[in-house]
Protein backbone atom coordinates (compact mmCIF):
# COMPACT_ATOMS: atom_id res chain seq x y z
CA UNK A 1 0.00 0.00 0.00
CA UNK A 2 2.82 2.51 0.52
CA UNK A 3 4.07 1.68 -2.77
CA UNK A 4 0.86 4.37 -3.61
CA UNK A 5 1.37 6.76 -0.80
CA UNK A 6 4.08 8.70 -2.71
CA UNK A 7 3.58 8.68 -6.88
CA UNK A 8 5.85 9.50 -9.58
CA UNK A 9 4.25 13.29 -9.69
CA UNK A 10 3.95 13.56 -5.87
CA UNK A 11 6.58 16.51 -5.76
CA UNK A 12 5.15 19.76 -7.42
CA UNK A 13 6.50 23.39 -7.21
CA UNK A 14 4.39 25.83 -5.41
CA UNK A 15 5.22 29.54 -4.45
CA UNK A 16 7.52 29.90 -1.87
CA UNK A 17 7.96 26.27 -1.15
CA UNK A 18 6.76 23.15 -2.88
CA UNK A 19 3.51 20.59 -2.08
CA UNK A 20 4.33 16.74 -1.80
CA UNK A 21 0.85 15.36 -3.05
CA UNK A 22 0.44 12.26 0.12
CA UNK A 23 -1.74 9.21 -0.54
CA UNK A 24 -3.38 7.58 2.31
CA UNK A 25 -1.67 4.20 2.80
CA UNK A 26 -4.77 1.98 4.33
CA UNK A 27 -7.53 -0.12 2.85
CA UNK A 28 -10.82 3.06 3.81
CA UNK A 29 -10.74 6.27 4.26
CA UNK A 30 -10.20 8.50 7.26
CA UNK A 31 -10.26 11.25 9.16
CA UNK A 32 -7.11 13.58 8.08
CA UNK A 33 -6.96 13.75 11.84
CA UNK A 34 -5.69 10.31 11.23
CA UNK A 35 -2.68 11.80 10.43
CA UNK A 36 -0.53 12.54 13.14
CA UNK A 37 3.62 13.01 13.91
CA UNK A 38 4.21 14.02 10.28
CA UNK A 39 7.97 14.90 9.32
CA UNK A 40 9.16 15.03 5.57
CA UNK A 41 13.08 15.24 4.47
CA UNK A 42 14.16 16.19 1.38
CA UNK A 43 17.61 15.70 0.93
CA UNK A 44 18.46 14.28 4.10
CA UNK A 45 17.37 17.63 5.41
CA UNK A 46 14.43 17.98 7.74
CA UNK A 47 11.53 20.13 6.47
CA UNK A 48 10.58 22.60 9.30
CA UNK A 49 6.98 22.71 10.06
CA UNK A 50 5.47 20.71 7.55
CA UNK A 51 1.53 21.16 7.57
CA UNK A 52 -0.93 19.42 5.55
CA UNK A 53 -3.70 21.87 3.67
CA UNK A 54 -6.93 20.41 4.94
CA UNK A 55 -9.08 20.89 7.61
CA UNK A 56 -8.35 18.18 10.55
CA UNK A 57 -12.53 17.65 11.02
CA UNK A 58 -12.16 16.54 7.02
CA UNK A 59 -11.89 12.97 5.72
CA UNK A 60 -9.31 11.49 3.56
CA UNK A 61 -10.84 9.32 0.39
CA UNK A 62 -9.20 6.50 -0.79
CA UNK A 63 -8.30 7.60 -3.41
CA UNK A 64 -7.80 11.18 -3.04
CA UNK A 65 -4.00 12.59 -1.66
CA UNK A 66 -3.28 15.82 0.70
CA UNK A 67 -1.46 18.54 0.18
CA UNK A 68 1.62 18.27 2.14
CA UNK A 69 2.90 22.28 2.16
CA UNK A 70 6.63 23.10 2.67
CA UNK A 71 8.19 26.32 2.79
CA UNK A 72 11.62 25.29 0.99
CA UNK A 73 11.71 26.42 -2.41
CA UNK A 74 13.38 22.80 -4.31
CA UNK A 75 15.42 23.15 -7.35
CA UNK A 76 14.50 21.11 -10.28
CA UNK A 77 14.94 17.98 -11.12
CA UNK A 78 15.34 14.70 -8.74
CA UNK A 79 15.25 15.19 -4.87
CA UNK A 80 15.56 12.05 -2.12
CA UNK A 81 12.03 12.69 -0.18
CA UNK A 82 11.20 10.62 3.29
CA UNK A 83 7.84 10.83 4.94
CA UNK A 84 7.49 9.53 8.33
CA UNK A 85 3.93 9.97 10.09
CA UNK A 86 1.61 7.73 12.35
CA UNK A 87 -1.96 6.89 10.95
CA UNK A 88 -4.77 6.69 13.93
CA UNK A 89 -7.27 3.77 12.58
CA UNK A 90 -9.99 5.03 14.30
CA UNK A 91 -12.05 1.40 13.98
CA UNK A 92 -9.20 -0.79 15.36
CA UNK A 93 -8.44 -1.33 18.91
CA UNK A 94 -4.47 -1.78 19.84
CA UNK A 95 -5.75 -2.26 23.69
CA UNK A 96 -8.04 -0.92 26.14
CA UNK A 97 -7.33 2.84 26.30
CA UNK A 98 -7.32 3.59 22.77
CA UNK A 99 -7.24 3.36 18.63
CA UNK A 100 -4.57 1.29 16.79
CA UNK A 101 -1.60 3.38 15.67
CA UNK A 102 0.88 2.46 13.03
CA UNK A 103 4.12 3.84 11.96
CA UNK A 104 4.56 4.61 8.22
CA UNK A 105 7.97 5.78 6.62
CA UNK A 106 8.50 6.29 3.06
CA UNK A 107 11.59 6.72 1.27
CA UNK A 108 11.20 7.86 -2.61
CA UNK A 109 13.29 9.32 -5.17
CA UNK A 110 10.94 12.26 -6.79
CA UNK A 111 11.37 14.44 -10.18
CA UNK A 112 10.37 17.73 -9.38
CA UNK A 113 6.71 18.53 -11.40
CA UNK A 114 7.22 14.84 -12.90
CA UNK A 115 3.87 13.86 -14.86
CA UNK A 116 1.82 11.47 -13.76
CA UNK A 117 2.24 7.90 -13.93
CA UNK A 118 0.04 5.67 -16.54
CA UNK A 119 -1.80 2.64 -15.51
CA UNK A 120 0.09 -0.74 -14.43
CA UNK A 121 -2.77 -3.03 -14.86
CA UNK A 122 -5.13 -4.66 -17.01
CA UNK A 123 -8.26 -3.76 -17.32
CA UNK A 124 -10.84 -6.56 -17.27
CA UNK A 125 -12.02 -9.22 -19.42
CA UNK A 126 -15.53 -8.58 -20.80
CA UNK A 127 -18.55 -11.12 -21.40
CA UNK A 128 -18.48 -13.67 -18.05
CA UNK A 129 -21.92 -14.28 -19.01
CA UNK A 130 -23.34 -14.64 -15.48
CA UNK A 131 -26.46 -14.61 -14.00
CA UNK A 132 -27.51 -12.94 -11.12
CA UNK A 133 -26.78 -15.59 -9.18
CA UNK A 134 -23.26 -15.71 -9.88
CA UNK A 135 -24.02 -18.80 -12.14
CA UNK A 136 -23.46 -18.41 -16.23
CA UNK A 137 -26.72 -18.98 -17.76
CA UNK A 138 -26.09 -22.58 -19.76
CA UNK A 139 -24.68 -24.11 -15.71
CA UNK A 140 -27.12 -23.47 -13.45
CA UNK A 141 -29.66 -26.24 -14.20
CA UNK A 142 -27.05 -28.44 -12.88
CA UNK A 143 -26.92 -27.19 -9.94
CA UNK A 144 -27.55 -29.19 -6.78
CA UNK A 145 -31.31 -28.74 -5.42
CA UNK A 146 -30.48 -27.24 -2.34
CA UNK A 147 -27.22 -25.45 -4.17
CA UNK A 148 -29.80 -23.61 -6.23
CA UNK A 149 -31.05 -21.63 -3.32
CA UNK A 150 -27.24 -20.14 -2.79
CA UNK A 151 -26.17 -17.00 -4.42
CA UNK A 152 -22.48 -16.33 -5.11
CA UNK A 153 -21.24 -13.01 -4.96
CA UNK A 154 -17.55 -11.25 -5.40
CA UNK A 155 -16.71 -8.60 -3.01
CA UNK A 156 -15.43 -4.97 -3.88
CA UNK A 157 -12.89 -5.50 -1.71
CA UNK A 158 -11.42 -8.00 -4.15
CA UNK A 159 -10.29 -4.48 -6.34
CA UNK A 160 -8.66 -2.99 -3.42
CA UNK A 161 -5.52 -2.72 -5.20
CA UNK A 162 -7.05 -0.60 -8.14
CA UNK A 163 -8.49 1.54 -6.14
CA UNK A 164 -5.35 2.72 -3.86
CA UNK A 165 -4.02 2.82 -7.30
CA UNK A 166 -6.26 5.57 -7.92
CA UNK A 167 -6.10 5.18 -11.42
CA UNK A 168 -9.37 4.83 -12.20
CA UNK A 169 -12.62 6.14 -10.04
CA UNK A 170 -13.36 3.05 -7.59
CA UNK A 171 -17.27 3.32 -8.53
CA UNK A 172 -16.06 2.63 -12.07
CA UNK A 173 -14.02 -0.65 -10.42
CA UNK A 174 -17.02 -2.06 -8.89
CA UNK A 175 -19.29 -1.71 -11.59
CA UNK A 176 -16.83 -3.73 -13.78
CA UNK A 177 -16.66 -5.96 -11.06
CA UNK A 178 -20.42 -6.59 -11.58
CA UNK A 179 -20.80 -6.30 -15.69
CA UNK A 180 -17.45 -9.02 -15.57
CA UNK A 181 -17.16 -11.05 -13.14
CA UNK A 182 -20.09 -11.62 -10.80
CA UNK A 183 -23.46 -10.12 -10.80
CA UNK A 184 -24.15 -10.07 -7.01
CA UNK A 185 -21.26 -7.97 -5.13
CA UNK A 186 -20.48 -6.69 -1.94
CA UNK A 187 -19.80 -3.33 -1.40
CA UNK A 188 -16.86 -1.34 1.04
CA UNK A 189 -18.35 1.69 1.06
CA UNK A 190 -14.85 3.28 3.02
CA UNK A 191 -13.95 2.63 -0.66
CA UNK A 192 -16.34 3.23 -2.83
CA UNK A 193 -17.81 6.91 -1.93
CA UNK A 194 -15.97 9.92 -1.62
CA UNK A 195 -18.80 11.05 0.90
CA UNK A 196 -18.02 8.29 3.69
CA UNK A 197 -18.74 7.74 6.39
CA UNK A 198 -22.21 9.89 5.20
CA UNK A 199 -22.84 8.85 1.85
CA UNK A 200 -24.79 11.65 -0.11
CA UNK A 201 -28.13 10.05 -1.93
CA UNK A 202 -26.88 11.72 -4.78
CA UNK A 203 -23.57 9.64 -4.95
CA UNK A 204 -25.31 6.32 -4.08
CA UNK A 205 -27.96 6.97 -6.41
CA UNK A 206 -25.64 7.50 -9.36
CA UNK A 207 -24.03 4.24 -8.57
CA UNK A 208 -26.79 2.04 -7.78
CA UNK A 209 -28.11 3.38 -11.06
CA UNK A 210 -24.84 2.67 -12.75
CA UNK A 211 -24.80 -0.60 -11.08
CA UNK A 212 -28.02 -1.93 -11.89
CA UNK A 213 -27.43 -0.85 -15.74
CA UNK A 214 -24.62 -2.99 -16.04
CA UNK A 215 -27.14 -5.70 -14.49
CA UNK A 216 -25.51 -5.99 -10.93
CA UNK A 217 -27.18 -5.86 -7.78
CA UNK A 218 -26.04 -5.23 -4.14
CA UNK A 219 -25.97 -8.42 -1.22
CA UNK A 220 -24.04 -6.87 1.79
CA UNK A 221 -22.75 -3.40 2.24
CA UNK A 222 -19.54 -3.37 4.72
CA UNK A 223 -20.10 -0.86 7.15
CA UNK A 224 -17.74 0.42 9.59
CA UNK A 225 -18.23 1.51 13.32
CA UNK A 226 -15.28 3.63 14.48
CA UNK A 227 -15.05 3.68 18.17
CA UNK A 228 -13.01 6.50 18.39
CA UNK A 229 -12.38 10.19 16.66
CA UNK A 230 -8.87 10.30 14.59
CA UNK A 231 -7.54 11.95 17.02
CA UNK A 232 -8.00 9.20 19.43
CA UNK A 233 -11.13 10.51 21.49
CA UNK A 234 -13.53 7.35 21.81
CA UNK A 235 -16.96 7.83 20.79
CA UNK A 236 -19.83 6.78 23.60
CA UNK A 237 -22.90 4.13 21.93
CA UNK A 238 -24.77 7.96 21.05
CA UNK A 239 -22.14 9.06 18.54
CA UNK A 240 -21.55 5.57 17.41
CA UNK A 241 -24.98 5.56 16.76
CA UNK A 242 -24.88 9.22 14.84
CA UNK A 243 -21.87 7.35 12.44
CA UNK A 244 -23.42 4.02 11.29
CA UNK A 245 -26.96 5.19 10.64
CA UNK A 246 -26.08 7.34 7.49
CA UNK A 247 -24.28 4.07 6.22
CA UNK A 248 -27.42 2.14 7.17
CA UNK A 249 -29.22 4.45 4.73
CA UNK A 250 -27.24 4.63 2.39
CA UNK A 251 -27.02 0.70 1.97
CA UNK A 252 -30.95 0.37 2.16
CA UNK A 253 -30.86 2.87 -1.02
CA UNK A 254 -28.19 1.38 -2.89
CA UNK A 255 -30.74 -1.95 -2.89
CA UNK A 256 -28.43 -4.14 -0.63
CA UNK A 257 -29.98 -6.69 1.84
CA UNK A 258 -27.76 -6.45 4.70
CA UNK A 259 -24.97 -4.42 6.11
CA UNK A 260 -21.94 -6.25 7.77
CA UNK A 261 -19.74 -5.37 10.99
CA UNK A 262 -17.03 -7.26 12.87
CA UNK A 263 -18.51 -9.34 15.47
CA UNK A 264 -18.84 -8.27 19.20
CA UNK A 265 -17.93 -4.38 18.15
CA UNK A 266 -21.36 -2.93 18.43
CA UNK A 267 -22.37 -4.49 21.64
CA UNK A 268 -25.37 -5.53 23.12
CA UNK A 269 -26.81 -2.19 24.18
CA UNK A 270 -26.03 -0.94 20.89
CA UNK A 271 -27.12 -3.85 19.10
CA UNK A 272 -30.64 -3.66 20.67
CA UNK A 273 -30.81 0.46 19.57
CA UNK A 274 -30.00 -0.50 16.14
CA UNK A 275 -32.96 -3.48 15.86
CA UNK A 276 -35.91 -0.65 14.97
CA UNK A 277 -33.52 1.13 12.21
CA UNK A 278 -33.26 -1.97 10.83
CA UNK A 279 -37.08 -3.05 10.58
CA UNK A 280 -37.55 0.25 9.24
CA UNK A 281 -35.33 0.12 6.76
CA UNK A 282 -35.25 -3.51 5.86
CA UNK A 283 -32.02 -4.45 6.49
CA UNK A 284 -30.31 -7.96 8.28
CA UNK A 285 -27.21 -6.86 10.37
CA UNK A 286 -24.21 -9.11 10.18
CA UNK A 287 -21.75 -9.79 12.53
CA UNK A 288 -18.42 -11.37 11.01
CA UNK A 289 -16.63 -14.01 12.86
CA UNK A 290 -12.99 -14.79 11.06
CA UNK A 291 -9.83 -15.90 11.62
CA UNK A 292 -8.69 -17.21 14.24
CA UNK A 293 -11.78 -15.96 16.02
CA UNK A 294 -14.11 -19.60 16.81
CA UNK A 295 -17.18 -20.09 18.47
CA UNK A 296 -16.29 -20.90 21.69
CA UNK A 297 -13.72 -18.42 21.93
CA UNK A 298 -14.70 -15.63 25.16
CA UNK A 299 -14.98 -12.78 23.53
CA UNK A 300 -17.15 -14.61 20.55
CA UNK A 301 -18.99 -16.39 22.26
CA UNK A 302 -20.38 -13.37 24.27
CA UNK A 303 -21.27 -11.85 20.86
CA UNK A 304 -23.06 -15.18 20.21
CA UNK A 305 -25.26 -15.27 22.96
CA UNK A 306 -26.22 -11.33 22.45
CA UNK A 307 -27.12 -11.99 18.90
CA UNK A 308 -29.05 -15.52 20.07
CA UNK A 309 -30.80 -13.74 22.92
CA UNK A 310 -32.18 -11.24 20.51
CA UNK A 311 -33.61 -13.55 18.76
CA UNK A 312 -34.41 -11.10 15.71
CA UNK A 313 -34.75 -12.31 12.08
CA UNK A 314 -32.62 -9.07 11.32
CA UNK A 315 -29.22 -9.66 12.83
CA UNK A 316 -27.23 -12.90 11.75
CA UNK A 317 -23.63 -14.03 11.42
CA UNK A 318 -21.29 -13.71 8.56
CA UNK A 319 -19.25 -16.51 8.70
CA UNK A 320 -15.79 -16.25 6.93
CA UNK A 321 -13.87 -19.57 5.99
CA UNK A 322 -11.17 -17.91 6.95
CA UNK A 323 -11.68 -19.81 9.97
CA UNK A 324 -11.42 -23.34 8.36
CA UNK A 325 -7.27 -22.82 7.07
CA UNK A 326 -5.95 -26.58 6.87
CA UNK A 327 -2.95 -25.55 5.22
CA UNK A 328 -1.63 -22.28 4.54
CA UNK A 329 -1.22 -19.91 1.18
CA UNK A 330 2.03 -21.49 -0.66
CA UNK A 331 2.52 -17.92 -2.08
CA UNK A 332 2.30 -16.68 1.38
CA UNK A 333 4.66 -19.11 2.89
CA UNK A 334 7.17 -17.59 -0.26
CA UNK A 335 7.12 -14.40 0.59
CA UNK A 336 7.92 -15.54 4.07
CA UNK A 337 10.94 -17.35 3.08
CA UNK A 338 11.65 -14.21 1.14
CA UNK A 339 11.33 -12.00 3.73
CA UNK A 340 13.92 -13.46 5.89
CA UNK A 341 11.91 -16.07 8.14
CA UNK A 342 13.81 -18.89 9.41
CA UNK A 343 13.47 -21.92 6.63
CA UNK A 344 12.98 -24.25 9.50
CA UNK A 345 9.89 -22.30 10.92
CA UNK A 346 8.64 -22.00 7.23
CA UNK A 347 8.72 -25.26 6.38
CA UNK A 348 6.74 -25.48 10.54
CA UNK A 349 4.32 -23.19 9.32
CA UNK A 350 3.73 -25.24 5.95
CA UNK A 351 3.53 -28.67 7.09
CA UNK A 352 1.95 -28.67 10.83
CA UNK A 353 -0.35 -25.58 11.00
CA UNK A 354 -2.43 -26.74 12.71
CA UNK A 355 -0.78 -27.79 15.11
CA UNK A 356 -0.87 -25.81 18.50
CA UNK A 357 3.12 -26.11 18.85
CA UNK A 358 3.24 -24.21 15.71
CA UNK A 359 1.08 -21.51 16.97
CA UNK A 360 3.58 -21.36 19.93
CA UNK A 361 6.45 -21.13 17.65
CA UNK A 362 4.82 -18.36 15.79
CA UNK A 363 4.40 -16.25 18.73
CA UNK A 364 8.04 -17.17 20.18
CA UNK A 365 9.88 -16.04 17.15
CA UNK A 366 7.29 -13.25 17.35
CA UNK A 367 8.38 -11.65 20.67
CA UNK A 368 12.28 -12.68 19.86
CA UNK A 369 12.24 -9.20 17.74
CA UNK A 370 13.51 -11.23 15.06
CA UNK A 371 10.43 -10.66 12.69
CA UNK A 372 12.21 -8.12 9.74
CA UNK A 373 10.24 -4.76 9.21
CA UNK A 374 9.79 -5.42 6.10
CA UNK A 375 7.58 -8.42 6.75
CA UNK A 376 6.23 -7.57 9.99
CA UNK A 377 2.63 -6.62 9.22
CA UNK A 378 2.61 -9.97 6.66
CA UNK A 379 3.49 -11.74 9.81
CA UNK A 380 0.56 -10.91 11.64
CA UNK A 381 -1.49 -12.35 9.88
CA UNK A 382 -0.45 -15.90 11.48
CA UNK A 383 -1.92 -14.53 14.94
CA UNK A 384 -5.03 -12.75 13.70
CA UNK A 385 -6.22 -13.40 9.88
CA UNK A 386 -5.79 -16.92 8.84
CA UNK A 387 -7.38 -19.69 11.37
CA UNK A 388 -7.02 -23.35 12.34
CA UNK A 389 -10.82 -24.87 13.09
CA UNK A 390 -12.39 -27.24 10.44
CA UNK A 391 -16.53 -26.83 9.76
CA UNK A 392 -17.71 -29.08 12.45
CA UNK A 393 -17.42 -25.66 14.55
CA UNK A 394 -19.36 -23.97 12.67
CA UNK A 395 -22.40 -26.50 13.47
CA UNK A 396 -24.05 -24.63 16.81
CA UNK A 397 -24.25 -22.05 15.59
CA UNK A 398 -25.39 -22.18 11.73
CA UNK A 399 -29.20 -21.53 12.76
CA UNK A 400 -28.18 -18.20 12.89
CA UNK A 401 -25.92 -17.87 9.71
CA UNK A 402 -26.51 -15.38 7.51
CA UNK A 403 -23.86 -15.01 5.14
CA UNK A 404 -20.44 -16.35 4.57
CA UNK A 405 -17.21 -15.28 3.16
CA UNK A 406 -15.57 -17.17 0.59
CA UNK A 407 -11.87 -15.66 1.68
CA UNK A 408 -9.08 -17.07 -0.29
CA UNK A 409 -5.64 -15.96 -0.61
CA UNK A 410 -4.22 -17.46 -4.14
CA UNK A 411 -5.48 -20.20 -6.64
CA UNK A 412 -2.80 -22.53 -5.55
CA UNK A 413 -5.15 -25.65 -4.44
CA UNK A 414 -2.47 -28.06 -3.44
CA UNK A 415 -3.88 -30.45 -1.05
CA UNK A 416 -7.31 -29.21 -1.35
CA UNK A 417 -5.88 -25.92 0.81
CA UNK A 418 -8.52 -23.58 -1.56
CA UNK A 419 -11.16 -26.04 -2.10
CA UNK A 420 -11.26 -28.21 0.81
CA UNK A 421 -12.99 -25.33 3.20
CA UNK A 422 -15.64 -24.46 0.12
CA UNK A 423 -16.60 -28.39 0.11
CA UNK A 424 -16.42 -28.89 3.85
CA UNK A 425 -19.23 -25.36 3.82
CA UNK A 426 -21.00 -26.96 0.89
CA UNK A 427 -21.73 -30.22 3.03
CA UNK A 428 -22.35 -28.42 6.21
CA UNK A 429 -25.29 -26.44 4.35
CA UNK A 430 -26.97 -29.14 2.54
CA UNK A 431 -30.70 -29.69 3.70
CA UNK A 432 -30.52 -26.70 5.55
CA UNK A 433 -32.27 -23.90 5.26
CA UNK A 434 -29.76 -21.10 4.75
CA UNK A 435 -30.59 -19.05 1.43
CA UNK A 436 -27.60 -15.96 1.94
CA UNK A 437 -24.78 -15.55 -0.40
CA UNK A 438 -21.43 -17.05 0.16
CA UNK A 439 -19.11 -14.23 -1.41
CA UNK A 440 -15.49 -14.46 -2.96
CA UNK A 441 -13.28 -12.45 -0.88
CA UNK A 442 -9.26 -12.13 -1.90
CA UNK A 443 -6.81 -11.41 0.83
CA UNK A 444 -3.80 -12.05 -1.06
CA UNK A 445 -3.33 -8.97 -2.72
CA UNK A 446 -1.28 -7.99 0.67
CA UNK A 447 1.52 -10.05 -1.13
CA UNK A 448 0.39 -10.76 -4.51
CA UNK A 449 0.20 -8.58 -7.58
CA UNK A 450 -2.27 -10.55 -9.54
CA UNK A 451 -4.93 -9.35 -11.63
CA UNK A 452 -8.03 -8.68 -9.07
CA UNK A 453 -10.61 -9.66 -11.93
CA UNK A 454 -8.93 -12.57 -13.17
CA UNK A 455 -8.20 -13.73 -9.84
CA UNK A 456 -11.96 -13.39 -8.96
CA UNK A 457 -13.12 -14.98 -11.66
CA UNK A 458 -11.11 -18.36 -11.23
CA UNK A 459 -11.82 -18.23 -7.43
CA UNK A 460 -16.10 -17.86 -8.56
CA UNK A 461 -15.24 -21.01 -10.67
CA UNK A 462 -13.09 -22.90 -8.10
CA UNK A 463 -16.07 -22.40 -5.23
CA UNK A 464 -18.74 -22.90 -7.63
CA UNK A 465 -17.42 -26.93 -8.10
CA UNK A 466 -16.67 -26.98 -4.54
CA UNK A 467 -20.21 -26.42 -3.35
CA UNK A 468 -21.35 -28.82 -5.59
CA UNK A 469 -19.43 -31.33 -4.65
CA UNK A 470 -20.03 -30.47 -0.88
CA UNK A 471 -23.89 -30.15 -1.28
CA UNK A 472 -23.85 -33.73 -3.83
CA UNK A 473 -22.47 -35.53 -0.78
CA UNK A 474 -24.39 -37.39 1.69
CA UNK A 475 -21.74 -37.61 4.02
CA UNK A 476 -17.66 -36.40 4.83
CA UNK A 477 -15.75 -35.96 7.27
CA UNK A 478 -14.48 -32.34 7.25
CA UNK A 479 -10.83 -31.78 6.35
CA UNK A 480 -8.57 -31.34 9.30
Amino acid sequence: MTLHALRDDALQSAPDGFTLRLGLPWIRSLPVSSLVDLEVTVDGEPVAEPRVEADAADWWFLQDRLDVRGDRPLAAGAHQVVVGFRLVVPYLQAGPGGPLALPFRIERDLVLDAGAPSSRRSAPRSGSGAAADGYPDAERAAQPRDEARWTLAASGFNVTPLVIAADRPATDLVVDLARNVARVVELEPGQLWRTFPAPEDAEVDAFRDRLAAAGGSVSIVGASLDDWTGAGQRLDDDERLAFLLPQLRAASRVGAQGVRLPIGQAGRALLQRLVPHLEQLDLVLLEEIQGQQTPDSPATSAALDSIAALDHPLVRVLVDISMLMPALPLSYLERLRAGGIPHDLVARLENDWRDPATAEAVVTHLRSGAVPGAVHTLYMNLLVRFGRSDATVLRGILPLVGAFHLKFWDLDDSDGRVSNPIRDVGTLLRGSDFTGTLCSEWGGHEWLDDDPYEITRGHLELARDALAQGASLTARTPNR
